[in-house]
């Protein structure tokens, strides 16, 4: 499954996660590792179109700076100039919740189509 993050780096960042828990990657089975990363890379190959980015930033915590305990990759939205700069991650909040659902929406239809 994939869902807007609540505090986003950059508005559109995204969160993909498996629907079984697990805490790690080391954690998912083997036989799970090629589809759930179909699913992250199928995200990130929508995100441009979707949202007008350039490109997207993907990046995975485990343990140490996971939030949550439960498996899960941030897909981002970059756009050169954007002020990202290494793994200092500022976050941000939508100006409501209708925003956030304009994004949700965005991404929804370019993962249908």
């Amino acid at each position: 499954m994939a869902f807007l993050d609540a505090r986003p780096v950059f508005k559109g960042h995204l969160l993909v996660a498996p629907r079984e828990h697990v805490e790690t990657l080391a954690d998912l089975p083997a036989s799970r590792v090629g589809p759930f990363f179909s699913q992250v890379q199928r995200v990130s190959a929508v995100m441009p179109a979707a949202l007008g980015c350039q490109g997207t930033f993907v990046a995975l915590n485990n343990v140490v700076s996971q939030s949550v305990p439960h498996l899960h990759v941030h897909v981002v939205p970059r756009t050169r100039g954007d002020g990202l700069r290494g793994f200092f991650w500022p976050r941000q909040r939508y100006a409501s919740d209708a925003e956030a659902g304009q994004y949700a929406d965005r991404l929804r239809d370019a993962l249908a189509s």
